[in-house]
């Protein structure tokens, strides 16, 4: 029997989300035939069969999360010895598939499975866990995990996290009590003021249908939920005349029709850099624990794209080493890609700043949330043509709606305002845009 354990998908990914199994339990399998699709907070993956060989058992169903080093599924390629994978070891806290968990206790540590002492092996948490832990302060090797096989939760994390009243034991349970009409709700740990109302019975008004939050839906619902409570977001908002750049840029698509379409956010691409380069503060992230702003002197911009399965973020690197043209077969490659469910980890890493266009899809101008741990984004409405007047002169012209949201405790109003001017100035010219970028 060979069991085959989640292997490691890429630096920082712990856990990944079962998308589709490709074959079943008593099924035969070929060497390097696909196995599994899974997902991790990066990206969609495809795992192949590493030996050839009968099924035997999966190790659950679409929607499950594994951990990397947990079984993945056992295969009966003839060997009686062989029972793991050479390149991967179990993950500590994890048992192989089948066998039981035996919690234990500690003094001193709430209720639940107490981590492995052994401080130099890594705790089972999630990516999201982890930067929570971060945030705020606490040691996962302290923490009494109460997820599934040892996992470290977020609810055990904020556990750790609030400081222990005199007398007052810590809470066994890993998330808090549905609250009832004969109290206040219960505020969230670690978090002051923040209260969770229960939902009302929607069922009790009219017919409804549940659907579980998965996959890619769900870790967009994690990172936004972390950047809008982290992130003090403020919003600049200016209009870019293109009428000109509009011009241009169908003059020299149609000229070169057998290249990448030379889009408008190409465009836009090319001004961020320029902007990025005179304003650092908004190509920066901020460290809340050393108090410290770390300024990125390289330029890989994230193009925000609508995959139709959710909002992901592939990355154009080494944005200010390239031309327009470049930019532009790189964001058609990428939006690509994402469409087809191609892109890599690599390609969703190592952003420094965002850009969100939902100009193609209507809507005259937005304010995005900045997708942390950036300090900035910028949201690109539709081009509208519009009276505006020109010396003294009432005039049509094509006007694009810019709006920058940015953390507030890393720039301010007036850095926001001269950068939003600047990219202005050069979307209004595309000679200008073309000599200053």
């Amino acid at each position: 029997m060979y069991e085959f354990k989640l292997p490691d998908l890429g630096e920082g990914i712990h856990e990944a989300e079962i998308l589709k199994w490709h074959v079943q339990e008593g099924q035969d399998v070929r060497e390097d035939e696909p196995l599994v699709d899974v997902e991790t907070d990066k990206a969609s993956v495809t795992i192949p069969s590493p030996k050839g060989g009968k099924v035997v058992k999966l190790a659950g169903k679409v929607g499950d999360t594994l951990m990397v080093g947990q079984v993945l599924a056992v295969i009966d390629d003839g060997s009686r010895d062989e029972r793991e994978a050479p390149a991967t070891a179990q993950a500590p806290g994890h048992p192989p598939v089948g066998s039981p968990v035996a919690p234990t206790s500690t003094a001193g540590i709430a209720g639940g499975t107490v981590p492995s002492s052994d401080a130099r092996l890594p705790v089972p948490a999630a990516p999201a866990t982890r930067r929570l832990a971060r945030e705020l302060g606490v040691d996962l090797q302290r923490v009494a995990a109460s997820g599934p096989g040892g996992r470290v939760t977020p609810e055990d994390v904020r556990r750790a996290a609030r400081p222990p009243e005199a007398g007052t034991p810590a809470p066994a349970a890993a998330v808090p009590p549905v609250p009832s009409s004969e109290g206040p709700p219960p505020m969230v740990a670690g978090i002051p003021l923040l209260v969770v109302e229960p939902l009302p019975d929607f069922a009790a008004e009219g017919p409804i249908e549940r659907e579980p939050l998965r996959s890619l839906r769900r870790k967009v619902a994690r990172k936004m939920t972390t950047s809008s409570i982290l992130v003090p977001h403020v919003a600049h908002m200016d209009e870019a005349d293109v009428t000109e750049l509009e011009a241009f840029r169908k003059q020299q698509r149609d000229r070169h029709q057998d290249g990448p379409p030379l889009t408008l956010l190409s465009f836009v691409a090319k001004a961020v850099v320029a902007g990025l380069k005179s304003a650092p503060s908004f190509n920066a992230s901020l460290d809340p624990f050393k108090e410290e702003i770390i300024y990125k002197r390289y330029f890989n911009l994230g193009i925000a794209t609508d995959t139709g399965r959710g909002l992901i973020v592939p990355v154009v690197r080494d944005a200010g080493c390239k031309s327009i043209r470049q930019l532009a077969r790189d964001i058609d490659d990428l939006a690509r890609r994402a469409r087809d469910d191609k892109l890599t980890v690599g390609d969703l890493r190592g952003g420094t700043f965002t850009i969100t266009n939902v100009g193609p899809l209507g809507g005259t101008a937005l304010i995005p949330i900045i997708n942390y741990p950036e300090v900035a984004i910028l949201g690109m409405g539709r081009v509208q043509e519009k009276p505006v007047v020109r010396e003294g002169q009432i005039v049509v012209r094509k006007m694009l709606p810019l709006t920058l949201a940015f953390d507030h405790r890393v720039a301010d109003g007036a850095d926001a305002a001269r950068f939003v001017t600047e990219l202005v100035r050069q979307l209004s010219d595309p000679h200008l845009l073309l000599l200053e970028s």
